[in-house]
């Protein structure tokens, strides 16, 4: 399938690597438009393919991910709800695509590589390396997740994944309190591999030689079986975490508990928009 199928990533396969990149770069890849359904798309394709080993996510521009897009959930009309089960059953299925997400890199077969080419926030902070089997990072890839400061909940398993690498002191720091963590940081606590000194095409470029690297001296078959197995004994408790994860942010939707915190959050946006069109 050529990139040119897809609106809101771009898609290539350089022999052994396939690689997904997030492309939005002016909503700072934020999660709107077709951005999930091409990325779950794309790991199809890739999990079926017959050569590729390593499946590379990244994003465009400065940012990895901003996660929600605000501004295009503000435009949602109001809903009145019969009861609140009619209402938690909305909010279950409007968080669906996430939950296909999470599974789609869970099970994904090939070594699924995480590629932080700059900051990321919220869901883009949250969904992707706890679950990554490598994370390579750019020096500018910090990563914040104000969930709290939302009313919300750490997102699709997340409080799970990160406890796994940080341990769980850490992980309730980070996800309890939205402490920003700098690169040097996710590194130092276990949450990234590698950091280069680089962004845009010379830190892309900087992956991908790593991982050629790679695959000039180790077996292909040998690190995904490597994948398989580690995978297979936490496959499920990740799985239940994701819609542990979901139910949770369900109700807290159903409490309108975020409602206020969002419209803040959208005036503050607004506002920093207007700010900068008059000094244009």
């Amino acid at each position: 399938m050529a990139s040119e199928e897809y609106t809101d990533i771009k898609f290539e396969i350089r022999g052994k690597i396939g690689i997904i990149k997030f492309n939005r770069p002016k909503a700072l890849n934020s999660f709107g438009g077709n951005i999930i359904a091409d990325t779950i798309a794309a790991f199809r394709v890739l999990d079926n393919h017959p050569d590729t080993v390593f499946t590379v996510l990244t994003g465009e521009g400065r940012f990895f991910s901003a996660g929600a897009d605000v501004k295009a959930d503000g435009v949602l009309p109001p809903v009145e709800y019969k009861n609140a089960g009619e209402k938690k059953l909305v909010f279950l299925q409007r968080f669906a695509y996430a939950t296909e997400l999470l599974r789609s890199m869970i099970d994904h077969r090939k070594v699924l590589i995480l590629a932080l080419n700059g900051p990321a926030v919220g869901g883009g902070a949250a969904w992707f390396p706890g679950i990554a089997d490598i994370v390579l990072a750019s020096s500018t890839a910090w990563l914040q997740c104000p969930f709290s400061a939302l009313a919300l909940v750490p997102e699709n398993g997340s409080a799970v994944s990160f406890a796994q690498h940080m341990g769980i002191h850490r992980a309730n720091d980070f996800l309890m309190f939205g402490r920003q963590l700098t690169a040097a940081e996710c590194e130092a606590n276990g949450l990234y591999n590698r950091v280069f000194d680089s962004t845009g095409d010379e830190f892309q470029g900087k992956v991908l030689g790593f991982l050629e690297d790679q695959l000039a001296v180790n077996d292909g078959k040998s690190m995904m079986e490597m994948k398989r197995l580690q995978n297979a004994a936490i496959r499920d408790a990740r799985l239940i975490a994701v819609v542990n994860a979901v139910d949770a942010l369900a109700e807290r939707f159903v409490e309108d508990a975020p409602k206020k915190r969002f419209e803040e959050k959208r005036k503050l946006l607004e506002e920093k928009s207007k700010g900068r069109a008059s000094k244009i």
